[in-house]
């Protein structure tokens, strides 16, 4: 095979089981497009981490319903304990980058022991503790997350006998 032939069967790679279920792949994409738009929609750019944590929550609610991680228990659950850990330690003062990359970096780390002593398990909440230690939380933020979480979750739930592993 040439050098182009196994370019292409590199980067071009169409996954098998597309070509049977791709009126999954399809309608799945669609309602992770639009989780991401309603999020987008109450949330500013300025909260750029806590929108990529709800985009890749969207994600494994959508590419891989049947993970554990998508889990209404731990969408809500992991999301609720990076709010909160990320609210905690935005109430230590961090004005010296030093100070502020391990105030930071404790959110992070105690969000994540949180969630697994907890069994709520949801890798993208480790970005909503990140987002709101260095923004800080709003209303405006706690409803908008709450609300996605809950929208995701429901979603997740009505479309279960649906919905397919993509992954």
């Amino acid at each position: 095979m040439n050098r182009r032939g196994r370019l292409k069967k590199i980067f071009i790679k169409t996954d098998e089981e597309f070509k049977q279920y791709w009126k999954h792949y399809v309608l799945q994409s669609v309602l992770a497009t639009l989780a991401v738009f309603i999020v987008i929609s109450f949330l500013s750019l300025q909260h750029a981490v806590i929108v990529a944590s709800l985009g890749a929550t969207a994600f494994i609610v959508f590419a891989m319903p049947a993970s554990i991680t998508a889990r209404a228990r731990n969408v809500i659950g992991g999301h609720i304990v990076g709010l909160f850990c990320g609210f905690l330690f935005s109430l230590i003062p961090h004005t010296v980058l030093v100070s502020s990359v391990l105030v930071y970096s404790l959110a992070v780390g105690v969000a994540i022991f949180t969630m697994v002593i907890t069994d709520t398990e949801h890798p993208p909440a480790a970005g909503t503790a990140l987002g709101v230690v260095m923004t800080g939380i709003t209303l405006n933020v706690l409803i908008a997350v709450t609300g996605s979480i809950v929208i995701l979750s429901l979603i997740h739930w009505l479309f279960k006998p649906y919905l397919k592993d993509l992954t």
